[in-house]
């Protein structure tokens, strides 16, 4: 047709149609091959055979990158009250997202648009997928012909459905459950604020990053910036997304928390003396962080354990091993400051007797001299310790829950971190570090040394029990036959010869452990801790990969 054939555009704005028309198709007739060949081309832009299976077409047509992120769902409804109706298809999980929908709708197998089902569905994605992001849809419904209106657009293209609201809605509920119930894992792009990288081990110096509320332009991120995090990780907080506050306010807040405290000090005179050692400690706290680090520790994503001591985790596009000892120790320590005063109480079940326990803790650091002139000098110096700490009770109990009755007898510890309890084993080892390394005399070294003592006795040390996973089942062996064994052939070891009752205690320590590392202490270090200087040099946290150098390797490579 002559009026026709004046409207169409040139072939390079149609040809596009066309491919994206035939490639609707050959997804949906799985079982018909199709092929689309540009005049001249030498090769075809779309080219199929059957399919086995409607994702295998997907595959073949939309390519891997859409396939792999695809959900398949089916909804049906035979109400003839309400709507009868039955849908099958496929829709995309969180981590797909592109510029435009991608939406193909099949009723009663014809192609066909119905613009109040795709919004409903843009919708519920509105609320999963980043800004400006859109999800792909296939979908193909059957129900009676009756119940199709086509008669809306000229082109028959637009088809508007009896009951529709009901059949929208149902489909809306529908993805919505899928995308709760499937969304495990997320990609987000990372928007850095600072257009340079912070180098966190280099001999730089450190700076601030910009805020990111100035209006600037943002700049297009690299696909090397993508960052695989976890939707259920529930310890994103509002302070994270605040911009840092600048000097002057820094300045203000100081002078409130002067204010503050000298209002406190008014109140209460007696608790002078103890304020301002408190306040001299938070201070050090406050002014010894490196923010390069507490910016890696706020935004960080656990990932699992490398070893007994080391952790992995991501942030940005750097993997970072962090020393769990050391984290812990100095994250229990910042909290002990915080909590000055203020604990809540671990009961012990019995009265642990503290002069025991003393002893117990002298004959562990003293194993190689067993004779009786020792004994008789440990003997002395528990005394001493128990009388010394039965004479600090009151302190103890008063400014950090550590309450010990003038029988000698320790019947409550403190909680440093919630769902957190310190290895029992460790008691010994704390009451004596209590005794000798706490500065009694000045006060502000009596509030920072008994901090400490807290702080190495909550740490997540390893468990005193070997790993058993591993070489580790060596220990687990019983003796009584003396009889050795190769650790070679230790997947054959009968049962009778290790002791079930130790492996299975220290199974579970090591597993617990594990779990405390991931659900207690990467959430509370991200929301409390801020890390000192010396932890970006003394091996507490060491990147061992960056992305855009391996990128670097593999286009070499």
């Amino acid at each position: 047709m002559i009026a026709r054939r004046k409207n169409l555009q040139n072939s390079n704005d149609d040809y596009p149609k066309v491919v994206d028309l035939i490639s609707r198709f050959a997804i949906h007739y799985m079982n018909v091959s199709f092929s689309c060949r540009k005049h001249g081309a030498n090769r075809a832009d779309v080219h199929t055979v059957a399919a086995f299976s409607r994702l295998e077409a997907i595959r073949n047509v939309y390519g891997v990158n859409v396939a792999r992120d695809l959900l398949e769902i089916t909804v049906s409804d035979d109400n003839p009250a309400c709507s009868v109706f039955n849908m099958d298809g496929f829709v995309s999980n969180a981590n797909y997202a592109a510029k435009k929908t991608t939406m193909v709708l099949f009723i009663n197998d014809r192609l066909v648009e119905c613009t109040a089902l795709k919004r409903a569905i843009e919708v519920v994605y509105s609320a999963t997928l980043p800004k400006a992001s859109k999800p792909f849809i296939y979908m193909s419904i059957n129900l009676p012909p009756e119940h199709v209106d086509v008669n809306i657009h000229p082109t028959k293209r637009e088809v508007s459905l009896l009951n529709q609201e009901s059949i929208v809605d149902r489909i809306q509920n529908a993805i919505e459950s899928k995308l709760m119930s499937s969304n495990t894992t997320r990609t987000f792009i990372s928007q850095p604020i600072n257009s340079t990288a912070i180098c966190l081990f280099g001999g730089k110096k450190e700076t601030q990053p910009n805020s990111p509320f100035s209006g600037t332009k943002s700049q297009k991120v690299p696909v090397s910036k993508m960052v695989r995090t976890d939707s259920r990780d529930p310890f994103g907080r509002l302070h994270a997304y605040m911009p840092d506050l600048s000097l002057s306010q820094h300045e203000k807040q100081s002078d409130l928390t002067s204010v503050r405290h000298a209002v406190r000090l008014r109140r209460n005179p007696r608790e002078a003396s103890d304020l301002n050692s408190l306040h001299e400690l938070a201070r050090e706290i406050d002014s010894d962080v490196h923010t390069s680090l507490w910016d890696i520790v706020k935004n960080c994503t656990y990932i699992g354990l490398a070893d007994d001591t080391f952790a992995l985790l991501q942030h940005e596009t750097y993997l970072y091993l962090m020393n769990v000892v050391n984290v812990s120790k100095e994250l229990m320590y910042q909290q002990a400051v915080r909590k000055f005063c203020h604990f809540n109480a671990i009961q012990l079940s019995d009265p642990a007797p503290i002069q025991e326990l003393l002893m117990m803790a002298l004959k562990e650091e003293d194993l190689e001299s067993p004779n009786e002139e020792c004994d008789d000098l440990k003997k002395k110096i528990a005394e001493m310790n128990t009388e010394l700490l039965k004479q600090k009770g009151g302190l103890l109990d008063e400014c950090f829950c550590i309450h010990i009755d003038q029988q000698g007898n320790l019947l409550r510890l403190p909680v440093i971190l919630e769902q957190h309890t310190p290895d029992m084993d460790r008691v010994p080892e704390f009451l004596l570090s209590l005794g000798n390394d706490v500065d009694w005399e000045d006060e502000r070294e009596c509030f920072q040394t008994i901090s400490a003592a807290i702080a190495n006795f909550y740490a997540m040390h390893p468990p005193i029990l070997p790993n058993p996973s591993g070489s580790g089942i060596q220990f687990y062996k019983k003796t009584k036959d003396q009889t050795s064994y190769d650790l070679t052939t230790s997947a054959n070891i009968e049962e009778d010869i290790i002791d079930q009752d130790l492996l299975a205690e220290a199974e579970t320590t090591w597993a617990q452990r594990e779990w405390s590392i991931q659900h207690v202490l990467f959430p509370a270090m991200r929301l409390f801790l801020k890390p000192p200087k010396v932890m970006a040099t003394n091996g507490t946290f060491v990147q061992v990969a960056s992305l855009e150098k391996l990128y670097k390797i593999f286009e070499r490579c």
